[in-house]
């Protein structure tokens, strides 16, 4: 007797329902990306994270000789904005953000964050990092990081410091040297980091501490600024005379910016995989090492996903531990 047709869809519907989820996983990366991913850039165009964004999207293309990737930059609220949107993404694999440090320092800022760093996402690679340095205006007499410490521990409260926001990475970062040194200054944020280069020039505030390398260093070639020290373990190859903050009195210290790929948590663990594998190869490409180089960036990879993971919550605790000690409340 011959069975209806409805009969054989209904067997092949229930076969389907009860499929293993890893199966169905394996599946699902092995077809991936069957469509455009969506790279969030939760920061404005032409910043390290952007431009990371679009050289990993960039090569995804030559690669595979299409467009397999493109950047959304989603700027606001200190990458708040961009950074909900994925979060609250699907988990398909098909929308990632390149999330900058603030992953890590924005719980120490702000009290109604719009999801959880830690828990809302599934971390894919590190993907670079860079030192900040700390710069002061020519004016102040202070040549020196010790001498500068010596003159902020006799006029307690009084210099004046710029960073790029409230709870950002370089207002930490001079709080962190401000907690090892025991000295006391008076914070002024600003909205973003070329604002607070533009007040040091002007002599609006005494000291600041950027990234913004490329922006740095022809004031500092022109002795327009002065540089106290950079912020990494190791001096920087593109200002070798600079010694770090460390050797200039405080061991030890370390702080630097980065940025890396992540996905909504819950997206499917061999989709996680085949990114990671996928964009360190990219990064570990020399024509995107040069361009990242240019951007006085280093390429900073994860060995796999959970070395990520285990970096952004070490991040998160040591500046959470930092904020406590500045005394910086959650706005």
């Amino acid at each position: 007797m011959r069975r209806p047709a409805s009969h054989k869809l209904w067997c092949v519907c229930l076969v389907g329902t009860h499929m293993p989820a890893v199966v169905q996983d394996a599946n699902a990366a092995d077809s991936h990306p069957g469509r455009v991913i969506r790279i969030v850039a939760p920061t404005a165009p032409g910043g390290g994270s952007t431009v990371s964004a679009r050289l990993i999207a960039e090569e995804m293309a030559r690669r595979a000789g299409r467009q397999i990737a493109m950047v959304d930059n989603r700027p606001g609220a200190g990458t708040r904005i961009g950074s909900e949107i994925v979060a609250k993404a699907a988990p398909d694999g098909y929308t990632l953000l390149m999330t900058p440090s603030t992953i890590a320092t924005n719980p120490t800022g702000f009290k109604n964050m719009p999801y959880d760093g830690l828990r809302d996402f599934a971390p894919i690679t590190l993907v670079l990092s860079v030192p900040s340095l700390f710069v002061v205006h020519p004016s102040l007499p202070a040549k020196s990081l010790k001498a500068f410490i010596a003159l902020a521990k006799s006029r307690p409260g009084e210099i004046l410091y710029g960073s790029a926001g409230h709870a950002t990475n370089p207002h930490l970062t001079i709080e962190l040297l401000a907690s090892m040194a025991g000295i006391r200054m008076t914070h002024v944020a600003y909205q973003g980091g070329a604002p607070s280069i533009v007040a040091l020039m002007s002599g609006e505030v005494a000291l600041t501490a950027s990234s913004s390398m490329s922006i740095l260093i022809p004031h500092l070639r022109a002795r327009r600024l002065n540089a106290l020290g950079i912020t990494s373990a190791r001096r920087n190859v593109a200002l070798p005379e600079v010694p770090t903050i460390a050797e200039g009195g405080l061991p030890g210290y370390e702080s630097m910016q980065w940025a890396g790929l992540v996905a909504p948590a819950g997206t499917p663990r061999p989709i996680i995989e085949k990114l990671h594998k996928e964009v360190v190869v990219i990064l570990r490409t020399p024509h995107v090492m040069s361009a990242m180089a240019k951007l006085g960036t280093d390429v900073a990879t994860s060995a796999n996903p959970e070395e990520f993971a285990a970096f952004i919550k070490a991040e998160t605790v040591k500046w959470a531990a930092v904020a406590k000690a500045a005394g910086i409340e959650p706005k």
